[in-house]
C-alpha cells in the first residue's frame, strides 16, 4: 500500500518539468486509442459473426443427426427411432441430400440436391425466405418440384418460374459406365417449379442447393429406404444444448449429433481465426503504445532522485522504491484502458444506432447498409486484462533497470 500511494501521488502531482506531464499524457491517450481500437475491431467481428448466425437459422435444422461412417444409413435404424420418439423432439424429419447436374436448356451446373419430407417448412423458416407467386411445394400428383437458390436459378436462366422442366442427372450406384454409350451411367429425372425460390442470402446455399421432395431424391441417388440426415427441431420450453448431450447419449459413437454452429463449422472457425489475428495485431500496436510510458517514468526516476535518497533514509527498501515506478506505469495502462474502453463502446453504440460507418460503394448490395457491431462482455474483460498485462510487462525490465542504476548512485 505504502509504494501505491506514494506513485498515485506522483501520478497526479505537478512535475517541476513539463515535457514529463506531457509525455504522460501521449501515453495515455496512446493506450486509449489502442485499446479503442481493440473494442471496436473485435465488436465488428463479433457482429459478422452474428449476422451469419441469424442467416443460418432460415435454412438449418436446430438439430443434425448423421453417419459417423458412409454418407447414408437405413431409415428405420433403432437409435434413429429412438430419438424420434424422444418428448422433447417437436419436428424430425428425414434427409437425403448429394451432387447431381442441372441442365436447363443451354446451361449446366453442378447442384446439390436436398430431399426432404413435407413438414420441412415446419423444421425451419423456410417460408420466410422464399421470393415469387407460388408456395411451399415440393410434390403434386406424379410431377416433382424443384425449389433452387436464388443465385443457381440466376446461373441456369430459371427465373421464379421456369416452364420447362429442369433435368436433373445422377451417376449410377452400381453398373459400369459404358462408354460408347455414357448416358446409361446416370440416372435422369425432371423437376417442375412452384413459382418460388429461396433466398438464404448465404452463397454456399443460393449457388448450390435445391430441395425437393425425399422420394425424388432417393430415386435419384438409389438411396431407397436411406436417409443422410435426421434434422430435429425441439420444442420450444426445452434447451437444444441439453437435447443435444441426450440424443449423443443414445446413438453414442455412431452418429453426429451437431447444432447449427457445429453444422457450419468451417465458416464460424475461420472468423474466429481472423478475430484471434485481429487481436495479436493490435496487441503489437499496443506495445508500441506503451513504449512511451517507458520514457515517462525513465524521465520521472531521473526527476524524483531526491525522493528516492529520502525514502531510503526513512527506512523504505529497494523493491518498494521501484515498486513505485512499477505502479505508475500500471496506473498509466489503466487509465489508458478505461478511456479507450469508454470511447469503444461509445463508437460501437453509435454504429449500431446510426450505422455510421457504410459499406463504401458496394452498400445496398450486401444484406445490411454498414458495418454491424455486437459488444461481448468476455471481449472487453480480455482487453482490459490484455492492456494492464501489456501495461506492467513493458514497464517491469525498464523500471527495474533504471531504479537499480539511480539507486545504486544515490547510495555512492
Amino acid at each position: 500500500m505504502f509504494s501505491f500511494y506514494i506513485a498515485k501521488r506522483y501520478l497526479f502531482s505537478k512535475k517541476s518539468t513539463n515535457a514529463i506531464n506531457i509525455i504522460s499524457g501521449i501515453s495515455v491517450v496512446g493506450v486509449a486509442v489502442a485499446t479503442m481500437a481493440l473494442v471496436v475491431t473485435l465488436s465488428v467481428f463479433n457482429g459478422f459473426h452474428d449476422l451469419v448466425a441469424s442467416l443460418f437459422t432460415s435454412f438449418d435444422p436446430q438439430l443434425k443427426v448423421t453417419p459417423v461412417k458412409g454418407k447414408s444409413i437405413a431409415a428405420d435404424d433403432t437409435l434413429l427411432m429412438k430419438v424420434k420418439q424422444l418428448p422433447e423432439i417437436l419436428v424430425a424429419t428425414e434427409t437425403v441430400e448429394d451432387q447431381a447436374l442441372a441442365i436447363y436448356g443451354e446451361r449446366q451446373a453442378m447442384v446439390i440436391i436436398k430431399g426432404v419430407e413435407n413438414n420441412f417448412d415446419s423444421l425451419t423458416n423456410i417460408r420466410q425466405i422464399l421470393l415469387g407467386d407460388g408456395t411451399f411445394e415440393l410434390k403434386a400428383a406424379e410431377m416433382s418440384y424443384g425449389i433452387p437458390g436464388i443465385q443457381l436459378a440466376e446461373n441456369l436462366g430459371l427465373g421464379y418460374y421456369y416452364q420447362t422442366p429442369l433435368r436433373i442427372f445422377a451417376p449410377k450406384r452400381e453398373g459400369q459406365l459404358n462408354m460408347a454409350v455414357p448416358t446409361e451411367g446416370f440416372v435422369e429425372d425432371e423437376l417442375y417449379s412452384p413459382s418460388v425460390l429461396f433466398y438464404v442470402k448465404q452463397s454456399k446455399y443460393d449457388a448450390n442447393y435445391i430441395i425437393t421432395n425425399i422420394a425424388f431424391a432417393r430415386n435419384l441417388f438409389g438411396q431407397q429406404g436411406m436417409l443422410s440426415a435426421l434434422e430435429l427441431r425441439v420444442k420450444p420450453d426445452c434447451d437444444i444444448s441439453d437435447v443435444k448431450k441426450k440424443i449423443k447419449s443414445i446413438v453414442g459413437e455412431q452418429f453426429y449429433v451437431k447444432d447449427r454452429f457445429e453444422q457450419q463449422e468451417d465458416t464460424f472457425k475461420i472468423m474466429k481465426i481472423e478475430k484471434f489475428i485481429a487481436y495479436i495485431f493490435l496487441t503489437f500496436i499496443l506495445i508500441v503504445a506503451c513504449f512511451n510510458i517507458i520514457g515517462s517514468l525513465s524521465m520521472l526516476i531521473v526527476e524524483k532522485k531526491n525522493d528516492i535518497t529520502t525514502l531510503r533514509n526513512l527506512g523504505a527498501n529497494d523493491k518498494q522504491i521501484a515498486r513505485i515506478f512499477l505502479f505508475e506505469g500500471w496506473m498509466i495502462s489503466a487509465g489508458g484502458a478505461l478511456v479507450g474502453i469508454v470511447v469503444g463502446l461509445t463508437l460501437c453504440w453509435m454504429q449500431q444506432t446510426f450505422g455510421l460507418i457504410g459499406l463504401g460503394r458496394s452498400s445496398g448490395s450486401f444484406i445490411v447498409d454498414a458495418y454491424p457491431v455486437s459488444v461481448h462482455f468476455d471481449d472487453i474483460v480480455i482487453i482490459f486484462i490484455t492492456v494492464l498485462a501489456v501495461g506492467l510487462l513493458a514497464v517491469w525490465y525498464p523500471v527495474r533497470y533504471f531504479s537499480r542504476r539511480l539507486l545504486s548512485s544515490t547510495t555512492n
